[in-house]
């Protein structure tokens, strides 16, 4: 068990803030229930799970806690948005704080920050949502960008709206849909590779990287939603089968990329490996999932740290 110099102690009032108003939020009351059961093992002693809903400004000012406990997902949750709201009511809380968690959730804002720090990006456009909306076909006939590509919202997480769009002619109806979600959205070339994602973690006053975690769609497709919380779709090899100097290139980007947007406690990182050994980033995780088919426990797991372990990092991660 690491040891952490701080003022937490097993009577702390923890609150565990998960579900929340986002399209993530059946992942976010599992990864919630699994760090709530984690910090019960660990014999903290005054928990609750506080389902986080438009009142709950309301329901942490009537019912105060110390620490929030952030296992949630997505919009409202991993933005910055119920960072800022805990900031103004002086609460603690785990993970990155607001400009971090604003700076990592949007897509185009994120890789501004990682070619800034010389991180390989594949090339992409952004459209906001008027031009969704309003004559965007023309522009896109003109796409000054190599098929396949990823249609993506630049505010949502999870593959939720995103579409792999192989000819030219597929692309409005990706566009469409990508385009319900507020914020615009990214077209992003698609990079033919491995796809791979690694856990960034600060403990003991350093930044570490977990091992490299490669995931294989077993339909042969890429990573989307059903193939990340669907058990039995995607294959973990867990370390990834890609060379020792790959490895270490892609978690010596892992750590460069939390620190550039600012992140604090945890990250994950997502990587596509090109046919020549780049990895090239795509989006850093401000508070990556923690359910049972999550990625980060199983790295974390991969180098020794358990479970609870990881769950008692984080929790301690509020008062960095």
């Amino acid at each position: 068990m690491e040891k952490f110099n701080s003022t937490i102690n097993k009577s702390t009032k923890i609150g565990v803030l998960y579900g929340g108003l986002s399209n993530e939020r059946e992942v976010s009351l599992r990864s919630g229930k699994n760090c709530y059961s984690a910090l019960q093992r660990l014999g903290y002693k005054n928990i609750q799970l506080i389902d986080v809903q438009k009142d709950i400004a309301i329901k942490l000012y009537n019912d105060p806690i110390e620490i929030a406990f952030l296992a949630l997902h997505g919009t409202y949750g991993e933005d910055g948005c119920i960072q800022g709201l805990l900031e103004i009511m002086d609460i603690p809380y785990t993970g990155s704080k607001v400009l971090a968690s604003s700076w990592a959730m949007n897509k185009a804002a994120s890789k501004n920050a990682f070619a800034a720090n010389n991180i390989p990006i594949a090339n992409s456009v952004v459209y906001d949502t008027t031009e969704v909306c309003n004559g965007i076909r023309g522009k896109l006939e003109n796409l000054n960008i190599k098929f396949p590509v990823m249609v993506k919202p630049l505010s949502e997480g999870s593959s939720i709206g995103m579409t792999k769009v192989d000819y030219q002619n597929e692309l409005i109806d990706a566009v469409m849909v990508a385009g319900k979600h507020k914020d615009g959205i990214m077209i992003e070339e698609f990079i033919n590779g491995k796809s791979i994602t690694i856990g960034v973690i600060d403990i003991n006053k350093k930044t570490i990287a977990t091992p490299v975690l490669e995931l294989r769609s077993k339909s042969g497709g890429w990573y989307d939603f059903e193939a990340k919380y669907t058990q039995g779709l995607t294959e973990f090899i867990l370390p990834a089968e890609i060379d020792c100097s790959t490895t270490k290139m892609a978690q010596e980007y892992a750590i460069k990329a939390h620190k550039a947007l600012g992140c604090r406690g945890i990250s994950r990182v997502d990587f596509m490996i090109s046919e020549d050994n780049t990895p090239y980033i795509l989006e850093v995780n401000t508070l990556p999932g923690m359910t049972d088919l999550s990625d980060l426990p199983a790295q974390a797991k991969c180098m020794g740290i358990e479970y609870d372990t990881l769950v008692d990092i984080i929790l301690h991660s509020s008062q960095l």
